[in-house]
């Protein structure tokens, strides 16, 4: 395997799926005594041009984030259409779904990781940049997460 893939060793989020992100959203309020945070819709897949295993797809998921000083933490509640969401909720159930990485050059990571037997497994866009799930949990456990932001 590679060495320092990411070129960081930063995580920046760690990301729960949930199947009530009202009621966990609140027990994180209540366990870091803040302010439940809003949950809102990810992207419809024309403006977020999901794809999951290669394929197009519709789904969704309610996201809340909760600032955890140097880490955030995003919890996910999918909808009911194929993503790497909902299969870890049906195959799994509730937990952490993966860590986030803040990179440059997204194309080249997918590829670098690709090489190393981490496939990808997910990616869209969002407002300000573009996500990478990729399936290194045979290797780490988790998967990764990718993220380029645009500034």
């Amino acid at each position: 395997m590679d060495k320092n893939i990411l070129g960081t060793q930063i995580v920046t989020q760690i990301g729960i799926i949930v199947n009530d992100i009202e009621k966990v959203s609140q027990s994180y309020a209540n366990f870091f005594g803040i302010e439940k945070p809003e949950w809102f819709w990810t992207d419809t897949v024309d403006v977020a041009q999901t794809e999951f295993n290669g394929e197009s797809s519709i789904a969704r998921s309610k996201l809340a984030f909760i600032d955890g000083g140097q880490l955030q933490i995003e919890l996910i509640e999918p909808d009911h259409n194929p993503s790497t969401w909902r299969e870890f909720l049906d195959e799994k159930g509730e937990g952490v779904h993966h860590i986030a990485f803040g990179i440059k050059g997204m194309k080249e990571k997918i590829e670098l990781l690709n090489r190393n037997r981490m496939p990808l497994i997910q990616k869209g866009e969002y407002t300000g940049g573009r996500y990478a799930y990729m399936d290194s949990f045979d290797e780490l456990k988790v998967l990764i997460e990718l993220l380029e932001n645009d500034n």
